[in-house]
């Protein structure tokens, strides 16, 4: 931990193909092949005085633009065009994140303790290749087929290296990461 940053990775039905987990019986297989979290539940925890950052909670895909505290067990979407996935579970925090937290506390993203702040575990419907800045596409409620959420996007798996993803810039190692104003083109 942290997980380290990849610009793409290919995606199989037990996960990531360059990610690796240590505890294998809690962490990964068909159930738990990804672990979300978004970038504005990070953004907000460090408002919060948290040192967390991209990747340091454990995460290995960061999305930013969604409804988060919306998503469920049983959610369905896209990411980019091939890649379709169903959220399983709300994870449980433990203790191998706990320097992301003041005073330690990883119960902080605990569902049960602060429902809509939890990461979320997802398993995987249809494998496929992710990319940093792929869209998110939600299927719509109201109509049949999936709606394109064109704010909704992949960034940065995590951090070590200098990515900028539309108006986000991060730069690591870093514990804080801010939304900048990219220089006109």
């Amino acid at each position: 931990m942290p997980k380290l940053i990849v610009s793409e990775a290919a995606l199989t039905v037990n996960g990531l193909s360059c990610d690796r987990q240590a505890h294998p019986r809690f962490h990964g297989g068909p159930e738990r092949a990804l672990c979300l979290y978004a970038l504005e539940k990070i953004l907000e925890l460090q408002d919060e005085g948290h040192p967390i950052y991209l990747g340091s909670a454990g995460e290995n895909i960061t999305v930013v633009g969604l409804d988060w505290a919306a998503l469920r067990p049983g959610s369905r979407f896209m990411l980019g065009d091939e890649v379709l996935i169903e959220i399983s579970s709300y994870t449980t925090p433990c203790k191998t994140i706990a320097a992301s937290f003041v005073n330690r506390r990883f119960e902080r993203i605990a569902q049960k303790e602060h429902p809509g702040d939890s990461r979320l575990y997802a398993r995987v419907l249809r494998i496929g290749q992710l990319a940093v800045g792929q869209k998110i596409q939600v299927p719509s409620i109201k109509t049949p087929g999936a709606k394109t959420r064109s704010s909704a996007r992949l960034i940065p798996f995590s951090t070590c290296a200098s990515v900028t993803i539309t108006q986000w810039t991060f730069e690591a190692p870093a514990s804080q990461y801010r939304p900048v104003s990219l220089p006109a083109a």
